[in-house]
């Protein structure tokens, strides 16, 4: 699950504790780790008033369960202070008990680097440039710092509200303007952030990203990063932007992506619904991508697409029926009726 966050002025004393209440729980043998989890959660979203606590709040039965779970899955790890701490730090995001416990000591540090890091990505997403401005200028080497968190993002990483804590994943209204700051200021475009497998850099993470789409300003920040000298293709040996913005429901920018020079695999060309390209790479092209292909062009409503690719050969019930049931949930009729037509079986999940 996600990073939970910190109480206001964690201190490290306060985590040992609740690294042995959790210790506690797991040695008596019960079932009670649940039941300890929304206690906790319950303090936390007290401690933490307002927007945050509401949503700590809001959530708290799922989490509970998702932190039992986790407890369960170290099961083989022995039921001591070290295993409760271990189980704390994954859960806030960290590597390890040394990891965290060094974040926290760092945050009860007045003026530290840890804690002016915080301070800058706090403002980032908060959208306030002029406190962000004025970190900056305090402590240029912010512009390069990154989180002590698993992901290591830089601040740049942050504008995308994507492949970091999801309590900071929010797009302010000024975000086009924090990005630019931030740019101007040094921030490397192409940093790699170590989230989803790694690779991944700020352009794939807002081509991906729910809120900068919500708040209409995706492309926006699109064309500023590329403009920046942000690669269409992602980093060498990371995960590609175009064929990511599709995996997670973003055709709008994976197009972009693609209109301004992005290299289209079969899939992605199917998805995309660009016959074109989708022809010329049906020569070489392995089964399995052309069963994908043909199932992201149902899902995306390329009727077409998906007609050629079945001429082609690929099996309609490919995926165990996946292109049925996508076309059907995001109402693309014409490609249902096609799939109707052509034999395909009717199912839901």
């Amino acid at each position: 699950m996600d990073a939970i966050p910190l109480v206001l002025q964690p201190t490290l004393a306060e985590y040992t504790a609740l690294a042995e209440e959790l210790r506690d729980v797991r040695a008596d043998g019960s079932d009670a780790v649940a039941d300890w989890a929304r206690r906790w959660l319950d303090r936390l979203a007290t401690t933490r008033a307002g927007a945050l606590g509401h949503e700590i709040r809001a959530t708290i039965e799922r989490a509970a369960f998702h932190i039992e779970q986790l407890v369960r899955s170290q099961a083989a790890t022995p039921r001591s202070l070290a295993g409760a701490e271990e189980v704390l730090a994954r859960l806030h995001g960290f590597d390890g008990w040394l990891a965290f416990a060094s974040h926290l000591q760092g945050l009860m540090e007045t003026g530290s680097a840890t804690a002016r890091f915080e301070a800058a990505a706090d403002a980032v997403v908060d959208g306030e440039l002029a406190a962000l401005q004025t970190a900056v200028a305090h402590d240029p080497a912010l512009i390069r710092a990154t989180s002590q968190r698993r992901h290591h993002s830089t601040l740049l990483h942050y504008v995308a509200a994507n492949g970091i804590e999801d309590f900071r994943q929010r797009t302010p209204s000024n975000i086009v303007e924090v990005t630019r700051f931030l740019l101007a200021a040094g921030a490397e475009v192409d940093a790699p952030n170590a989230d989803y497998a790694g690779g991944g850099s700020a352009l794939g993470l807002v081509a991906t990203s729910i809120h900068p789409y919500n708040a209409g300003l995706q492309i926006q920040l699109m064309e500023i990063l590329v403009a920046a000298g942000a690669n269409l293709e992602g980093l060498p040996g990371g995960w590609r932007p175009v064929d990511a913005a599709l995996a997670n429901g973003c055709p709008e920018a994976a197009g972009w992506l693609a209109d301004r020079g992005a290299r289209l695999t079969i899939i992605s060309a199917a998805a995309l619904g660009r016959m074109e390209r989708l022809e010329a790479e049906l020569e070489g092209a392995t089964r399995a991508e052309i069963e994908e292909a043909f199932v992201l062009a149902c899902g995306y409503g390329h009727t077409r697409a998906a007609e050629v690719l079945l001429d082609h050969g690929v099996d309609i019930e490919a995926g165990d029926g996946r292109a049925m049931r996508l076309a059907l949930e995001y109402g693309h009729d014409a490609t249902v009726a096609m799939l109707r037509e052509r034999g395909a079986a009717t199912r839901r999940r």
